[in-house]
């Protein structure tokens, strides 16, 4: 089963529906400890049927050949992780899953990596929902490094402008964005007018 997907209307189905479904104004206090005037709540469409379907469709047009697996800090990246796992599948270019734990799992192995054993050198992509300071997918990345494997790239879902990507760069890490804040803010300015 091929899905091609035209990325270009994909990418706006997906925009419409963090607009409509995900972005909030308000006073929120952000995982990073930033107080913001916004929030946007990825799973609301992460864990949506039709937005994660788009979702990976997107992402797993952007890893690289040659990856073995895409992971991802826990909760926030472990639907996306899903998405793009299931829908490597039905491409016939099977990609593994790993969910990467904030503190080592209490009991059996203790282990900071769940998912399948990769070779020690494998590719692996880092994924998140949503970026601010970037610390998170940084976790993860040395985490993931830590285990023996290697990681050159992190791809979000929405970058929130806000220092995650000079983050990543000065980690010599390449970050892609499916999209900004500022996109979704004008495509919900653009819809309510």
């Amino acid at each position: 089963m091929q899905f091609t997907p035209d990325f270009t209307s994909q990418r706006q189905f997906l925009l419409d529906l963090f607009s409509r479904l995900a972005y909030r104004e308000g006073d929120f206090l952000l995982s990073s400890g930033v107080r913001s005037s916004y929030y946007i709540n990825g799973k609301e469409v992460t864990l949506h049927p039709q937005g994660s379907l788009t979702i990976g469709r997107l992402v797993l047009s952007m890893v690289p050949e040659g990856t073995q697996a895409v992971a991802g800090l826990t909760l926030g990246a472990d639907p996306i992780v899903t998405a793009v796992t299931v829908v490597s599948a039905m491409e016939n270019r099977p990609i593994l899953g790993l969910i990467v734990r904030k503190q080592p799992k209490g009991h059996g192995t203790k282990a900071y990596i769940e998912g399948p054993s990769l070779v020690q050198g494998a590719q692996v992509v880092v994924l998140e929902d949503v970026v601010t300071t970037g610390k998170s997918a940084m976790l993860a990345v040395e985490r993931l490094r830590t285990a023996g494997y290697t990681v050159d790239r992190v791809i979000a879902l929405v970058d929130r402008d806000q220092g995650g990507s000079q983050l990543y760069q000065s980690a010599g890490l390449d970050f892609r964005a499916i999209f900004s804040l500022a996109e979704i803010q004008e495509n919900l300015h653009n819809h309510s007018q």
